[in-house]
């Protein structure tokens, strides 16, 4: 079963966005083990523990997916037995010297929102390429 995790640099500042950010990553932690959580910014420490994981890096310069198309990397992730780590920025966006480490820089929208947005955005993807590859109906 793969394990999805949602790293972000920075302390949250809007309760409500963060809420609904946790609310999809509860929902998608029927599919497997999912979780969210700050990592302090300038520790790299992460990178090992996610040695063999696939990590996907967000920026704005990154691959823009549609919701097909992040479906199928969670499948193939599923069907590897590998799991995922995704890492949002924080205000400064992500450290240079992490972009070339991930194995995908990947693009939420060319617009530029709040990093607590971006949280729930991405966590309601992960909830929506579960139910998804589970055959569920559209979330909603």
């Amino acid at each position: 079963m793969v394990k999805v995790s949602v790293l972000f640099i920075g302390k949250p500042r809007d309760a409500h966005l963060n809420a609904f950010a946790e609310e999809f990553i509860k929902r998608s932690s029927r599919y497997g083990k999912c979780e969210m959580r700050e990592i302090p910014d300038g520790r790299d420490d992460w990178w090992d523990k996610a040695a063999s994981a696939f990590k996907v890096l967000l920026d704005p310069a990154g691959k823009r997916w549609d919701s097909a198309q992040f479906t199928a990397l969670v499948e193939r992730m599923e069907m590897e037995g590998r799991d995922l780590v995704f890492v949002i920025g924080g205000a400064d966006g992500l450290p240079p010297r992490w972009k070339p480490r991930g194995d995908l820089l990947l693009s939420l929208s060319p617009m530029t929102f709040p990093h607590e947005l971006a949280r729930a955005m991405l966590a309601e993807q992960i909830y929506r390429a579960f139910t998804t590859l589970r055959g569920h109906p559209e979330p909603r």
